[in-house]
């Protein structure tokens, strides 16, 4: 019965570490049903982005007040859980406390992350009150209605108990070292908790001491559930930030991808000396088994990891001209639609086995219109707007492409454009002989 809490605790540590290790394992296999792109050049570059993007939060600050809670949050959260090294050893060895052995050093670590749990408490509680009270605009666009605005709530009230029980904790703990309780050793500084521990002063020791240890698992419990919750939530972020930055997009940002295949065509187009009939062979051409994308399969991997990054913070779709004219158009939508028909895809595959058997479903009709991918105009705002390098436009361009290389359903107005461009070498329906006579209309 001595180490029967340390056999459970390790039991908990096993299965809450096990079941994200699985979690994990799903989320690379679901990415890696994109298509293979080459992202290894620029490593320096690459290096540089995600230092200054995911770590610095450069990009967030741009909106000083969401910018600065956010690193508050951010910062806050990831510090304080540096505790939780700790908890795991005493979890495991039975002690309690085991750094109080580096004295100053520990007096300073736990005055920190009390000051740092409060100020998340704050921040979180001013983060909930712009979402449900404020009614930001961006946070009640029809994407952010039902699961998207409930996740984003979860997040802060887990966020919000988590602090709470670590400072309920320490308060706990604060006043049993008040009392020279056996085994809890006056270590530690409690800037904050200190004034919660006199709340506790007509408590026995043993209720003292139950309530200091109800706060230790909860804490420590929340957190294992906190990281199985992140598969299943936006905020996956918190991890895939750091690799979605690295593998963002380098080149400049109006810069598109062309396809080889097109590439090639057009080069034996304008060389004399080329074989026509050699280019209709499709030999050597590198031409795919499809133009485009329609499905998400048909993505690259980049851009699915991107769509499991996206924040849902809404940046892109208030940068975004068509969305602010009316238009349908939301790249925050583009890429929840992109990340929900992935794990439609995922659950398939578990559904048979391992086997990607055809549902009867796309990407493209099932959840992205042609309404929306047309009513982008390749500005590139989106990109530029989100915090963590996620490239909207990239998926709505393939999207695009599809629809016109494969299906000819491209707008009307598109249409006469190339066909004028084909036929008169300008978007203009005159004929090249005719473009200047404007000059003797008077």
């Amino acid at each position: 019965m001595e180490y029967l809490p340390n056999i459970t605790f390790l039991l908990i540590l096993v299965a809450g570490i096990g079941y994200f290790a699985r979690n994990v394992k799903r989320l690379y296999r679901n990415i890696k049903l994109g298509k293979d792109v080459n992202v290894s050049d620029n490593k320096s570059q690459r290096w540089k982005n995600m230092a200054r993007i995911a770590l610095g939060q450069t990009k967030m600050v741009v909106r000083p007040i969401s910018g600065f809670l956010h690193i508050i949050v951010y910062v806050g959260f990831i510090i304080i859980n540096i505790e939780v090294l700790e908890i795991i050893i005493d979890g495991i060895l039975g002690t309690h406390r085991v750094f109080a052995s580096l004295g100053v050093v520990y007096d300073f670590l736990i005055g920190s992350f009390e000051i740092l749990a409060l100020l998340v408490i704050v921040s979180v509680v001013i983060f909930w009150i712009r979402r449900n009270i404020i009614s930001i605009k961006r946070f009640i666009n029809p994407e952010m209605k039902g699961w998207p605005k409930k996740d984003g709530n979860i997040i802060l009230y887990i966020e919000f108990v988590l602090m709470l029980l670590f400072l309920t904790m320490n308060g706990a703990d604060y006043q049993l070292q008040n009392i020279d309780a056996l085994h809890y050793v006056k270590a530690g500084s409690f800037p904050v908790s200190q004034f919660i521990a006199p709340l506790f002063s007509e408590m026995s020791e043993d209720s003292l001491i139950i309530l200091e240890r109800t706060a230790w698992w909860l804490h420590i419990v929340g957190i294992l559930l906190f990281l199985n919750y992140l598969y299943y939530s936006k905020h996956l972020h918190i991890v895939l930030a750091f690799p979605n930055t690295y593998y963002g997009k380098i080149n400049p940002k109006g810069q598109l991808d062309n396809l080889a295949s097109v590439t090639t065509e057009v080069k034996m187009m304008m060389d004399p000396n080329a074989d026509p009939f050699a280019a209709s062979t499709g030999e050597n051409t590198g031409e795919p088994d499809k133009f485009g994308a329609s499905d998400v399969t048909d993505l690259n991997w980049v851009q699915l990891l991107n769509a499991y990054t996206c924040t849902e913070c809404g940046r892109c779709t208030s940068e975004c001209p068509a969305n602010q004219t009316g238009k349908l158009l939301s790249p925050r939508k583009i890429m929840m639609d992109t990340r929900d028909r992935l794990e439609e895809v995922g659950k398939n595959i578990n559904k048979n086995n391992g086997e990607l058997i055809a549902d009867g479903k796309q990407l493209l009709g099932d959840y992205i219109t042609t309404e929306e991918l047309w009513a982008c105009t390749s500005c590139n705002a989106c990109t530029e707007a989100c915090p963590v390098s996620i490239d909207p436009l990239s998926i709505i361009t393939d999207m695009r492409r599809y629809l016109v290389m494969e299906e000819s359903a491209a707008p009307s107005d598109l249409n006469n454009m190339m066909g004028n461009i084909e036929n008169n070498g300008a978007p203009w329906p005159f004929n090249q002989m005719d473009r200047l006579n404007w000059k003797n209309e008077s």
